[in-house]
C-alpha cells in the first residue's frame, strides 16, 4: 500500500498539546488572515520499484492565495534566508519592490518551473487577454526524492490548476497533502501544517497565519513543546526511513500572512522570526537544507496600483517599529505548531523501493510530553 491510517488526524491542540502563550485563530490556520485561502492537489500512485516516468509517485501542489479577485491584490512582503540551498522564486522583486503580487505556490525541487510557468499562465486568464502582464510568480519547493519518482516530472500544469481551483478559506488539509505530499520531517513523515496567532488588542489585535511544508531535520533534535521528543522516540522506537541522504538533510518553506499594517522593511522583519520557531522544533539550517520565508501583510489595500481611481501615492497606516515585538512572537509560536500539526496530521506513507517514512505515534507523543509534565 502506498500509505496507511487515511482517517484525519488530531492537531496539536486536539491532543491537549499546548505550544506558546498566544491564543489561536478560529480555524488555528494561515487562513485566519481574512482573505488568504489555501489549495492542495496530491498526486500519489504506485508502488514497488523506482522506474523513472512511471513512478511510484508521491508529491503534489500547494498554492496559498492573498486577498483580491479575481487575482490577488499585490501586498507589501518580505522574505529571510536561513539557509541557501533551496528555491523560493521572485523574491529578487519581492526584494526590490517590497511587493508580492503573485500567489504562493509549493511543489517538489524538480517541479518549480513547472509551476511556476502554469502561475503565469494562469494569471494570464484569471485577469483577462488585455491585462498588462509582467509576472515573477512566488514558487517554492522541499525535496521529496526519497518517497517520490521526483525525476519523472509527474507535476503538470494541470495540478496547478486543481490546486488554485480547490483554495479555500477555513480549515486547511495538512500532513500529506499537496507540495507536502512526499515530505519527511526530523525522520517522521512530514509534510504541509499551518497555525495562527492573535495578539492582544491592546497590541492591535492583529492575526499571524503561517503554512509550512515541512522536509527539514534529525531526529535526535525534533522538539515539542520544550520537550525532547526525538530523543525519546529515537529509531529503535520508530525506524528511519532508508535513504542514502545525509543526516538532517532536507527544507523547509515557510509563509507567514498577517493583517497587520505593515511596510516591507517590517515583512522583511516579520519573516526573520520563523527561524527561531525551527530552531524551537529542532531545525538548525542545516548545510544541505533550504530554509526561506516569505511573509506578507495585507492591511493595506491601497497598494494595487491597478485598482481603479489610483493616483501616484499610496494611502498606507504601519505598525510603529518599537510595537512589533507581539507579532514576532506571534510568528515564532504560529511556525513551531505548524511543524508540530505538520508531523500529527501525517500519515506513515511508503513509497519509491518501498522506503516507508512512519508517522509521529500520537500515543507515544503524549506519553512523552507527561512524562515531562507537558501533557
Amino acid at each position: 500500500m502506498a500509505s496507511t491510517d487515511r482517517d484525519p488526524r488530531p492537531r496539536a491542540r486536539d491532543l491537549g498539546v499546548r505550544i506558546g502563550q498566544l491564543d489561536a485563530g478560529p480555524a488555528n490556520a494561515i487562513t485566519d488572515v481574512a482573505g488568504v485561502r489555501v489549495g492542495h492537489a496530491t498526486i500519489e500512485r504506485g508502488d514497488g520499484p523506482l522506474r523513472v516516468g512511471a513512478g511510484p509517485v508521491r508529491t503534489g501542489v500547494t498554492v496559498v492565495v492573498p486577498p483580491g479577485e479575481p487575482w490577488p491584490r499585490p501586498a507589501f512582503a518580505g522574505c529571510h534566508r536561513l539557509n541557501g540551498n533551496g528555491e523560493l522564486t521572485g523574491l529578487e522583486w519581492v526584494r526590490e519592490a517590497g511587493l508580492l503580487t503573485s500567489p504562493v505556490a509549493l511543489t517538489n525541487t524538480h517541479s518549480v518551473g513547472t509551476v511556476r510557468d502554469a502561475l503565469i499562465a494562469l494569471e494570464r486568464r484569471e485577469r483577462g487577454a488585455d491585462a498588462r502582464l509582467w509576472s515573477l510568480p512566488v514558487v517554492g519547493e522541499t525535496w521529496d526524492g526519497v518517497l517520490n519518482d521526483i525525476d519523472g516530472f509527474h507535476v503538470t500544469a494541470a495540478h496547478l490548476e486543481e490546486a488554485w481551483a480547490a483554495a479555500a478559506p477555513g480549515r486547511v488539509p495538512e500532513g500529506n497533502v499537496g507540495g507536502g505530499t512526499g515530505m519527511i520531517c526530523h525522520g517522521f513523515k512530514g509534510g504541509i501544517g499551518t497555525a495562527s496567532r492573535v495578539i492582544p488588542v491592546a497590541d492591535g489585535g492583529y492575526t499571524v497565519g503561517v503554512l509550512v511544508q515541512a522536509n527539514y531535520g534529525r531526529r535526535s533534535r525534533l522538539s515539542v513543546a520544550g520537550v525532547p521528543v526525538g530523543e525519546a522516540i529515537g529509531p529503535e522506537v520508530v525506524p528511519l526511513p532508508g535513504s542514502s541522504a545525509p543526516p538532517g538533510a532536507g527544507s523547509i518553506i515557510v509563509v507567514v500572512a498577517t493583517d497587520a499594517p505593515l511596510l516591507p522593511h517590517q515583512c522583511t522583519r516579520l519573516a526573520q522570526r520563523p527561524a527561531l520557531g525551527i530552531g524551537r522544533a529542532g531545525g538548525a539550517g542545516e548545510p544541505s537544507s533550504g530554509d526561506l520565508v516569505i511573509a506578507f501583510a495585507t492591511g493595506n489595500a491601497s497598494v494595487d496600483t491597478a485598482a481603479p481611481g489610483s493616483g501616484p501615492t499610496y494611502d498606507v497606516s504601519a505598525v510603529r517599529d518599537d510595537r512589533l515585538g507581539p507579532l514576532f512572537w506571534a510568528a515564532i509560536e504560529a511556525t513551531e505548531e505548524a511543524i508540530v500539526n505538520a508531523l500529527l496530521a501525517a500519515h506513515t506513507m511508503t513509497g519509491r523501493d518501498g522506503i516507508t517514512a512512519h508517522a509521529l505515534p500520537h500515543d507515544r507523543l503524549i506519553e512523552v510530553l507527561a512524562a515531562h509534565g507537558r501533557s
